[in-house]
């Protein structure tokens, strides 16, 4: 089945600009536990000494990694430990969980100070469960991501037409051995109409976008649409001039 080939370029074509992509780690921003750590003036190597865990620990909590961790609970227990390390109080732990803080009182009981101790604990379980719980959406939408990708058909079940877009076939001929080794099958390594192509660019046919994304990104090169096409798995590589080493 032939190609419906597409115009040759009459200027240089810019690679598409690349959609910003999610980072897997949060911004260091301060958050609660490092404003309460920079309040009382102590390193990160101090804080985590006194609450007996690492530093890297500390600075996963601090950070919002908590995916860092070999599992929620340990999440948990080490925030305890560097809330109770830190000293930090019923009104200051509500202060960092975004919760009301009642009026401060004239004078507390030993049973108001021991329920205000598992005030404490509540509000700081409550702040980092509210992490783990946006730590763990993010871990599913990238999980979601990646198996979308899994379902993608093999390389090997793909075909890939190059064509000469430079005139050099050498060079084009190394492009096509690259392809085949990346396990996709070369059915045919040809000429292009003209030799004006400034660039290797990648097409793909109507409903291909995915599979030709995924070739575009092994070879470092932009995508573009083919006007016409019927075989969703058949792609076109358009060779330009060799560049770089």
């Amino acid at each position: 089945m032939e190609f419906a080939r597409p115009l040759p370029p009459s200027e240089p074509v810019a690679p598409p600009v690349a959609a910003p992509v999610e980072h897997a780690e949060p911004s260091t921003g301060e958050s609660p536990l490092a404003h309460a750590r920079l309040h009382r003036k102590l390193t990160v190597d101090e804080a985590a000494k006194r609450a007996g865990i690492s530093a890297d620990e500390l600075r996963w909590l601090e950070e919002g990694r908590l995916y860092r961790f070999a599992s929620p609970d340990s999440a948990v227990l080490a925030a305890l430990l560097v809330a109770s390390a830190l000293g930090v109080e019923h009104r200051e732990a509500l202060e960092l969980a975004g919760l009301p803080v009642p009026p401060k009182p004239a004078e507390m009981s030993p049973l108001r100070r021991l329920l205000a101790v598992a005030a404490v604990g509540a509000a700081v379980l409550a702040l980092t469960l509210a992490v783990v719980l946006a730590a763990q959406s993010h871990n599913h939408r990238v999980a979601a991501t990646t198996a979308k990708v899994a379902t993608l058909p093999p390389p090997w079940a793909v075909e890939v037409v190059v064509l000469n877009g430079s005139g050099d076939i050498v060079w084009t001929r190394q492009v096509a051995s690259r392809i085949q080794a990346l396990s996709y099958r070369v059915t045919h390594v040809g000429k292009a109409g003209t030799f004006n192509y400034p660039q290797t660019q990648v097409y793909f046919p109507p409903g291909g976008q995915a599979i030709g994304m995924r070739l575009a990104r092994q070879l470092g090169a932009p995508l573009q649409p083919l006007p016409g096409g019927t075989d969703p798995r058949r792609l076109l590589v358009i060779v330009g001039p060799k560049t770089g080493p």
